[in-house]
Protein backbone atom coordinates (compact mmCIF):
# COMPACT_ATOMS: atom_id res chain seq x y z
CA UNK A 1 0.00 0.00 0.00
CA UNK A 2 1.23 3.66 -1.00
CA UNK A 3 2.45 5.48 2.20
CA UNK A 4 -0.22 8.60 2.73
CA UNK A 5 1.88 11.84 3.88
CA UNK A 6 0.92 15.26 4.73
CA UNK A 7 0.41 17.88 2.22
CA UNK A 8 0.21 21.72 2.45
CA UNK A 9 -3.05 22.71 1.29
CA UNK A 10 -1.56 26.29 -0.36
CA UNK A 11 1.35 26.88 -2.51
CA UNK A 12 4.02 28.81 -0.91
CA UNK A 13 4.29 32.30 -2.06
CA UNK A 14 6.56 31.97 -5.49
CA UNK A 15 9.36 35.19 -4.60
CA UNK A 16 10.70 35.56 -8.44
CA UNK A 17 14.42 36.58 -7.81
CA UNK A 18 15.10 34.98 -4.50
CA UNK A 19 18.09 35.18 -2.97
CA UNK A 20 18.20 31.18 -2.13
CA UNK A 21 19.91 29.61 -5.35
CA UNK A 22 18.81 26.31 -6.60
CA UNK A 23 21.37 24.55 -5.55
CA UNK A 24 21.47 25.67 -2.06
CA UNK A 25 17.62 25.39 -2.13
CA UNK A 26 18.31 21.36 -3.32
CA UNK A 27 20.76 20.72 -0.13
CA UNK A 28 20.00 18.80 2.68
CA UNK A 29 17.62 20.49 5.67
CA UNK A 30 19.44 20.09 9.43
CA UNK A 31 16.59 17.51 10.06
CA UNK A 32 15.63 16.10 6.62
CA UNK A 33 13.29 13.29 6.79
CA UNK A 34 14.38 9.47 6.09
CA UNK A 35 11.37 8.83 4.20
CA UNK A 36 12.18 8.88 0.37
CA UNK A 37 8.27 11.12 -0.04
CA UNK A 38 9.09 13.57 2.73
CA UNK A 39 11.97 13.82 1.56
CA UNK A 40 11.67 14.97 -2.20
CA UNK A 41 8.16 16.89 -0.92
CA UNK A 42 11.15 19.03 1.69
CA UNK A 43 13.34 19.42 -1.53
CA UNK A 44 10.35 20.75 -3.86
CA UNK A 45 9.12 23.09 -1.03
CA UNK A 46 12.38 24.62 -1.02
CA UNK A 47 12.77 25.03 -4.03
CA UNK A 48 9.18 26.30 -4.74
CA UNK A 49 10.03 28.94 -2.16
CA UNK A 50 12.72 30.36 -4.33
CA UNK A 51 10.86 30.78 -7.93
CA UNK A 52 8.16 29.04 -9.79
CA UNK A 53 9.44 25.68 -11.28
CA UNK A 54 9.01 23.15 -13.73
CA UNK A 55 8.10 19.70 -13.44
CA UNK A 56 10.88 18.56 -15.51
CA UNK A 57 13.02 21.21 -12.91
CA UNK A 58 12.04 19.35 -9.70
CA UNK A 59 12.01 16.12 -11.24
CA UNK A 60 15.88 16.82 -12.11
CA UNK A 61 16.72 17.98 -8.94
CA UNK A 62 14.82 15.36 -7.39
CA UNK A 63 17.27 13.23 -9.22
CA UNK A 64 20.18 14.57 -8.39
CA UNK A 65 19.73 14.37 -4.86
CA UNK A 66 19.15 10.56 -5.33
CA UNK A 67 15.19 10.40 -4.49
CA UNK A 68 14.06 6.92 -6.03
CA UNK A 69 12.15 7.60 -9.28
CA UNK A 70 9.11 5.96 -7.50
CA UNK A 71 9.11 8.60 -4.75
CA UNK A 72 9.64 11.39 -6.51
CA UNK A 73 6.67 10.72 -9.16
CA UNK A 74 4.59 10.22 -6.16
CA UNK A 75 5.76 13.50 -4.19
CA UNK A 76 5.18 15.32 -8.11
CA UNK A 77 2.10 13.94 -9.32
CA UNK A 78 1.02 14.87 -5.89
CA UNK A 79 2.54 18.61 -5.76
CA UNK A 80 0.72 18.58 -9.18
CA UNK A 81 -2.82 17.93 -7.73
CA UNK A 82 -2.72 20.33 -4.83
CA UNK A 83 -1.69 22.88 -8.07
CA UNK A 84 1.99 23.82 -6.37
CA UNK A 85 3.18 22.29 -9.96
CA UNK A 86 1.46 23.91 -13.36
CA UNK A 87 3.78 23.89 -16.19
CA UNK A 88 1.23 25.58 -18.17
CA UNK A 89 0.72 28.45 -15.80
CA UNK A 90 4.79 28.53 -15.83
CA UNK A 91 4.87 29.20 -19.40
CA UNK A 92 2.32 31.76 -19.35
CA UNK A 93 4.06 33.64 -16.65
CA UNK A 94 7.32 32.79 -18.35
CA UNK A 95 6.17 34.23 -21.99
CA UNK A 96 4.36 37.78 -20.48
CA UNK A 97 7.78 38.35 -18.44
CA UNK A 98 10.70 37.73 -21.04
CA UNK A 99 8.48 39.41 -23.56
CA UNK A 100 7.68 42.31 -21.61
CA UNK A 101 10.97 42.85 -19.88
CA UNK A 102 13.63 41.71 -22.28
CA UNK A 103 11.58 41.73 -25.52
CA UNK A 104 12.30 38.11 -26.86
CA UNK A 105 10.16 37.04 -29.77
CA UNK A 106 8.44 33.46 -29.57
CA UNK A 107 11.21 31.40 -30.89
CA UNK A 108 13.88 32.34 -28.06
CA UNK A 109 11.08 32.09 -25.51
CA UNK A 110 10.23 28.77 -27.03
CA UNK A 111 14.44 27.44 -26.33
CA UNK A 112 13.50 28.55 -23.06
CA UNK A 113 10.73 26.67 -22.01
CA UNK A 114 12.17 23.79 -23.53
CA UNK A 115 15.37 24.13 -21.76
CA UNK A 116 13.20 23.74 -18.37
CA UNK A 117 11.50 20.64 -19.55
CA UNK A 118 8.28 22.56 -20.45
CA UNK A 119 5.82 20.33 -22.94
CA UNK A 120 5.80 21.40 -26.92
CA UNK A 121 1.96 22.01 -26.46
CA UNK A 122 2.44 23.86 -23.74
CA UNK A 123 4.55 26.34 -25.09
CA UNK A 124 2.39 26.42 -28.19
CA UNK A 125 -0.09 27.65 -25.81
CA UNK A 126 1.71 30.10 -24.10
CA UNK A 127 3.34 31.60 -27.33
CA UNK A 128 -0.31 32.11 -28.35
CA UNK A 129 -0.77 34.67 -26.28
CA UNK A 130 1.58 36.85 -28.08
CA UNK A 131 0.21 37.94 -31.42
CA UNK A 132 2.32 38.55 -34.57
CA UNK A 133 1.31 42.08 -34.21
CA UNK A 134 2.58 42.84 -30.29
CA UNK A 135 5.83 41.12 -31.42
CA UNK A 136 6.70 43.08 -34.31
CA UNK A 137 5.65 46.62 -31.89
CA UNK A 138 8.61 45.23 -29.25
CA UNK A 139 10.71 44.69 -32.54
CA UNK A 140 10.43 47.91 -33.23
CA UNK A 141 10.28 49.62 -29.85
CA UNK A 142 14.03 47.57 -29.18
CA UNK A 143 15.17 49.19 -32.49
CA UNK A 144 14.03 52.93 -31.37
CA UNK A 145 16.03 52.26 -28.54
CA UNK A 146 19.08 50.69 -29.98
CA UNK A 147 18.89 52.96 -32.94
CA UNK A 148 20.57 56.28 -30.96
CA UNK A 149 24.02 54.48 -30.33
CA UNK A 150 24.63 53.26 -34.36
CA UNK A 151 24.45 56.71 -35.15
CA UNK A 152 27.96 58.04 -37.05
CA UNK A 153 28.57 54.59 -38.52
CA UNK A 154 28.02 53.82 -41.61
CA UNK A 155 25.02 52.66 -43.05
CA UNK A 156 26.24 48.31 -43.95
CA UNK A 157 26.57 48.39 -39.94
CA UNK A 158 23.89 50.24 -38.83
CA UNK A 159 21.89 47.38 -40.33
CA UNK A 160 23.83 44.41 -39.22
CA UNK A 161 24.18 45.87 -35.63
CA UNK A 162 19.94 46.54 -35.47
CA UNK A 163 19.00 43.37 -37.52
CA UNK A 164 21.66 41.64 -35.52
CA UNK A 165 20.00 42.70 -31.98
CA UNK A 166 16.79 41.29 -33.13
CA UNK A 167 17.68 38.17 -34.08
CA UNK A 168 19.57 37.22 -30.84
CA UNK A 169 16.21 37.90 -29.38
CA UNK A 170 14.61 35.50 -31.83
CA UNK A 171 13.26 37.50 -34.13
CA UNK A 172 12.90 36.44 -38.01
CA UNK A 173 14.94 37.70 -40.38
CA UNK A 174 12.31 39.07 -42.75
CA UNK A 175 10.43 40.82 -39.65
CA UNK A 176 14.08 42.39 -38.42
CA UNK A 177 14.87 43.92 -41.50
CA UNK A 178 11.34 45.15 -42.38
CA UNK A 179 11.45 47.01 -38.86
CA UNK A 180 15.13 47.98 -39.05
CA UNK A 181 14.14 49.57 -42.74
CA UNK A 182 11.44 51.55 -41.56
CA UNK A 183 13.43 52.88 -38.68
CA UNK A 184 15.76 53.95 -40.79
CA UNK A 185 13.46 55.40 -42.86
CA UNK A 186 12.11 57.66 -40.70
CA UNK A 187 14.99 59.35 -39.39
CA UNK A 188 15.38 60.18 -43.05
CA UNK A 189 19.10 58.76 -43.55
CA UNK A 190 17.98 55.93 -45.83
CA UNK A 191 17.66 56.19 -49.35
CA UNK A 192 16.24 53.42 -51.13
CA UNK A 193 19.43 52.72 -53.62
CA UNK A 194 21.56 52.41 -50.11
CA UNK A 195 19.30 50.13 -48.83
CA UNK A 196 19.37 47.55 -51.85
CA UNK A 197 22.93 48.34 -51.96
CA UNK A 198 23.51 46.65 -48.55
CA UNK A 199 20.37 44.62 -48.31
CA UNK A 200 22.21 41.31 -50.02
CA UNK A 201 24.91 41.65 -47.34
CA UNK A 202 22.84 41.07 -44.40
Amino acid sequence: MTRRTEWPEQAPAPQNGGAASSSRAEGAAPSEPRDPVERARAICLRLLTGAPRTRSQLADALHRRGIPEEAAEEALARFEEVGLIDDASFADAWVESRHHSRGLARRALARELRTRGVDSSVIDGALGRLDADQEAETARALVERKLRTTRGLALEKRIRRLAGMLARKGYAEGLALRVVRQALAEEGEESEAAWEEHLPDV
